[in-house]
């Protein structure tokens, strides 16, 4: 319903919020490589076999790496033939758990290193980074519109495609326009907390994670809200 299209988009929101802020983290203090964009460390792959940079290459893999086990632990934990049925309040939070332990874990160690990394730490302070961002894409699969909160070059696509072609530009949905804000916000943020107070900059996709578990628990208790049948999976 109206009801959980707007609660969908004020949600997934939130988490590009995060997604910003953490590419941020991870461009700027884990090797100049992505957590979430990883077209874009496959171009950075290619640049650094090219270059023959074997440190680069070393990041752009672990991020990789990272990403890939993050999503398998999401997609098992919210199917694929279950998702686009399920009710996003549902199927979302045990995942969204999951990223919550890695992003505090990542904390930990961004703060026990100064918000600094740097050797073996940095580079497993960004496998846990990217497998948080890894869980995070295959948990959303959970909400009913199948919104990505990580990767948006195809909702980017998506927007300019509408607003060029006749006939689709009053179909253009905002919050399309919405994630891409949130993304850049994030990103803009995370810039402000890197430069000021380093240490800070998990607080903000830890802050946008917990809002999100939040509000998914409190809508499953609302009235109204039927509860899931036993030995039901799909």
């Amino acid at each position: 319903d109206q009801r959980d299209a707007t609660a969908i988009t004020v949600l997934a929101v939130l988490l590009t919020i995060g997604t910003g802020a953490t590419d941020v983290a991870s461009f700027t203090r884990l090797g100049d490589v992505f957590t979430s964009v990883m077209t874009g460390n496959l171009v950075l792959l290619g640049l650094a076999i090219g270059q023959l940079s074997g440190a680069l290459a070393t990041h752009a893999v672990v991020a990789f790496a990272g990403y890939m086990t993050g999503v398998a632990i999401g997609a098992r934990l919210v199917p694929a033939g279950e998702a686009p049925g399920a009710p996003w309040h549902r199927a979302m939070p045990v995942a969204l758990l999951v990223e919550f332990v890695l992003l505090a874990g990542f904390t930990v160690g961004w703060e026990l290193t100064g918000a600094a990394p740097s050797g073996a730490a940095q580079l497993v302070l960004l496998a846990v980074l990217a497998a948080a961002m890894g869980t995070q894409s295959a948990a959303a699969r959970g909400f009913g519109a199948r919104v990505s909160t990580t990767y948006l070059t195809g909702t980017l696509t998506g927007v300019v495609a509408a607003w060029v072609t006749p006939g689709r530009r009053e179909r253009l949905q905002g919050r399309e326009m919405l994630l891409l804000l949130a993304l850049a916000g994030g990103a803009a943020a995370g810039g402000a907390v890197i430069t000021n107070a380093p240490a800070g900059l998990p607080a903000i996709p830890l802050t946008a994670l917990v809002l999100v578990i939040g509000a998914a628990l409190l809508w499953e208790r609302r009235p109204g809200c039927r509860p899931r049948r036993p030995g039901r999976t799909r």
